[in-house]
């Protein structure tokens, strides 16, 4: 951590908080304030979401900020929804509303191949900055399965799980999330980072 202090998170999303808190657990996180604006996700890739967002966290603060951006890219639509993966459905759709309509586009679809993408911005105290991305691949499903997750996750089965497991990744316990999800695979490539970083320190 920079000067031993903790790293503010460039989000409000609650579930996007909890898991990073997860899968960085050496590392002391705090929300972002109330008060700090965030810029538009206007960027053409994760990466450029991400770290717009983690430069006004930590140019507001000036502590070091992380900041991550995802989403979900099907084949068969050549990539969408892509950055729109939070707002597919509208502005201020839900969860549901998102799901719903990348379920109905890709009904009777035969390519119903899935990506999805986490690209997580770290800015330094003094300005540095990173970019640590992940990627998880899979299938969607016929219908929504589980509790657990959000965004995507109840239609979402990993490849990674195996042919025959077949669960959604809502359906997946958090620590087998965690080891196969694209956040948790940038998340860990961050924490190397910082680790590294933190033995070359006298």
């Amino acid at each position: 951590m920079d000067g031993g202090q903790p790293m503010v998170v460039a989000t409000r999303n609650e579930h996007k908080l909890r898991e990073l808190g997860e899968a960085l657990p050496a590392v002391e996180l705090e929300p972002l304030p109330d008060d700090v604006e965030l810029p538009p996700e206007t960027g053409e890739t994760f990466a450029e979401n991400a770290l717009g967002k983690a430069r006004a966290a930590r140019r507001a603060t000036g502590r070091a900020a992380i900041a991550d951006d995802s989403g979900i890219e099907a084949a068969a639509l050549g990539g969408l929804p892509g950055v729109r993966s939070a707002r597919y459905a509208g502005e201020d759709a839900t969860d549901e509303q998102n799901l719903a309509k990348l379920l109905g586009e890709l009904e009777g679809a035969e390519d119903r191949r899935l990506t999805y993408v986490c690209a997580i911005a770290l800015v330094s105290e003094d300005g540095t900055e990173r970019l640590f991305e992940g990627r998880c691949k899979g299938t969607l499903a016929d219908e929504p399965r589980g509790d657990g997750g959000f965004g995507y996750d109840p239609a979402f089965v990993p490849d990674d799980t195996g042919p025959e497991d077949g669960r959604t990744m809502a359906e997946l316990a958090s620590i087998e999330k965690h080891a196969i999800s694209h956040r948790g695979r940038a998340a860990r490539a961050l924490a190397e980072h910082l680790g590294r970083r933190e033995s070359r320190r006298p």
